[in-house]
């Protein structure tokens, strides 16, 4: 988790232009809420290395996926679309909102005390 989402944060600064593409209109400042997005990804990455902040992090990166939910349905509404190189078919977008991103949050939820409790 920590090298994916290292890597995704560093992307928002590295593709910009793919970020702010998928942001729904209604959200305001694009640009901005693309640099939160990838400083909050590089942060909850941070966060994971160490046993102290890695619940916290969960938390954290299962809320944040959450809030991307409408960008996923944004995706799924305007496929077929260019992302960069990638052809963002309706398939495509449909396996991110419905398998990829409900397999993401239950990564992180494995984190949590909560998962720990259950576990135990």
């Amino acid at each position: 988790m920590v090298v994916g989402y290292g890597a995704a944060g560093l992307n928002h600064f590295r593709s910009p232009a793919s970020y702010i593409k998928i942001i729904p209109p209604y959200f305001p400042h694009p640009e901005i809420l693309n640099i939160a997005a990838g400083n909050f990804e590089i942060g909850f990455a941070i966060m994971l290395l160490f046993t102290q902040t890695r619940r916290l992090a969960a938390w954290g990166i299962i809320l944040m996926l959450v809030a991307f939910l409408p960008v996923h349905i944004k995706m799924v509404i305007d496929a077929p679309f260019m992302l960069g190189d990638l052809k963002v078919t309706p398939f495509i977008a449909w396996l991110r909102l419905v398998v990829l991103q409900p397999v993401l949050i239950l990564w992180a939820w494995w984190y949590t005390d909560f998962a720990v409790k259950e576990k135990n």
